[in-house]
């Protein structure tokens, strides 16, 4: 079930497709799934209305380290084991805004189930046993949702390199003038790369390293063509790396402050990183490859500073699917994001 583009699915069983504004209780909830290479993540977030704007605020988020790309990308398929385990895990979630009565819910899956050879199998049986459907999007895709919170980042006329980086894939963003102008996804995630210098081999190398060669040649060509001047960092990753910076809430950092960063927990065990840095497992072992990632595409671009917003995939899905059943009353005003920290719920 490949879907190019972002297709909205279906409501859960509900009365009515449409909500009248939300000024009382009980809430209007939406629900969004994002089934990523390291975890898959549920937010339901309450629609509020008040003073004429409408504002997405969080009631419930889950992650959960499932990491699907760990078999993916060494087997080329999921596991009998973890596929069980997913199938757990999503009717835990549907109960979940069964209880929150969410009439609206969009599930979207990425890298690792669009390259698995069993994923369409997996999401047939998701649907037939679960009636929720997944969507399973690509790289345009990812980019479409993250493009539309990432507005609310830009309040300036600085020309931005925005750089997603996920578990089985990595996604830029030109922004110049405040638009979007140039947009490219590669196989390359903090995962596939955290197993290539664990595994290497020969064949898997030289590909790596041709993917990577087009990568650098692209943000290059693009960050000079738009004279780009600042980076916008998203994904669970570099949120964690910022929040281990002195930076002040808010502020840019610098390449530098990164680079420490990923030096010191470098210079850490596996042990150390969960017991001294206090980071989970499921991030211990990626952050690094993650953060080379992030570092490179700077160099490459020539710029000194990067934006970290606490704002991902989920947000954007949660921006379409208001979009989608609130558009006539939300007379085409957006909602406000409700930006939080996710740096202690990992």
């Amino acid at each position: 079930m490949y879907c190019p583009y972002p297709v909205l699915p279906p409501p859960l069983p509900a009365p009515g497709r449409s909500f009248a504004p939300p000024m009382n209780y009980p809430l209007r909830k939406l629900a969004v799934i994002d089934i990523g290479s390291n975890a898959v993540r549920c937010q339901i977030s309450a629609v509020l209305f008040y003073q004429g704007r409408y504002r997405l605020k969080r009631v419930e988020y889950v992650r959960y380290p499932l990491r699907l790309g760990e078999d993916v990308f060494a087997t080329g398929e999921i596991s009998e084991a973890k596929a069980d385990k997913f199938v757990k895990f999503l009717h835990a979630l549907r109960l979940l805004m069964e209880v929150h009565e969410v009439p609206h819910y969009l599930v979207c899956a990425t890298s690792a189930m669009r390259s698995a050879a069993n994923g369409a199998a997996l999401v047939a049986r998701v649907q037939a046993e679960l009636g929720m459907r997944i969507h399973v999007i690509d790289g345009q895709a990812e980019a479409f949702y993250i493009n539309k919170v990432i507005e609310h980042v830009i309040e300036d006329n600085r020309h931005y390199l925005h750089i997603d980086v996920g578990g089985g894939s990595t996604e830029f963003n030109i922004y110049h003038d405040r638009r979007k102008v140039a947009a490219q996804s590669f196989e390359i995630g903090s995962i596939r790369r955290m197993q290539q210098e664990e595994h290497p081999t020969e064949a898997l190398g030289q590909a790596q390293a041709d993917l990577w060669a087009r990568m650098e040649a692209w943000v290059r060509e693009n960050a000079r063509r738009y004279h780009v001047t600042r980076a916008i960092g998203t994904g669970g990753n570099i949120n964690k790396i910022y929040s281990l910076t002195p930076s002040a809430p808010n502020a840019p950092v610098t390449r530098r402050r990164i680079q420490a960063v990923l030096d010191r927990l470098d210079g850490l065990t596996m042990t150390e990183r969960v017991n001294v840095a206090m980071l989970n497992p499921d991030r211990a072992d990626v952050i690094v490859p993650a953060g080379h990632i992030y570092l490179s595409a700077m160099l490459w671009a020539d710029v000194n500073q990067m934006v970290v917003p606490d704002i991902g995939l989920k947000d954007g899905m949660l921006q379409a699917l208001f979009e989608e059943h609130f558009d006539e009353i939300a007379a085409g005003k957006p909602p406000v994001p409700d930006v939080q920290n996710d740096s202690g719920m990992e």
